[in-house]
């Protein structure tokens, strides 16, 4: 379960059969605080890639843009790949399985 900003307009392709995928990139700030000593600890964001299948992905195309904060439920896959360079690269995705959009809708 992840809650965050969308850090990017999503990427939406039709695959066979017409079924949508959506690829987003959410980030997830865990908020700074200081120490009982004085010490600042900053703010920490991690970027994470979500995928969204079918119905999630087609309400993503339509309704969801940069800077929206979604609510995410989903299951994390890893894959690996070889980059350009030859190089073995790690990759971990958060397949979406539910999905809620957290920001107001404008009023007009």
């Amino acid at each position: 379960m992840l809650i965050g900003n969308v850090g990017a307009e999503p990427e939406i392709r039709y695959v066979e059969q017409g079924v949508a995928v959506a690829r987003l990139r959410l980030a997830t700030t865990e908020r700074g605080y200081t120490l009982q000593n004085g010490t600042q600890v900053p703010d920490h964001t991690d970027w994470h890639n979500v995928i969204l299948w079918r119905k999630l992905a087609e309400i993503v195309e339509k309704y969801v843009h940069k800077g929206d904060k979604l609510y995410i439920e989903g299951r994390l896959r890893y894959s690996t790949y070889d980059d350009k360079q030859g190089q073995r690269r790690f990759t971990t995705e958060i397949w979406a399985d539910n999905m809620e959009m957290l920001t107001p809708k404008p009023t007009e």
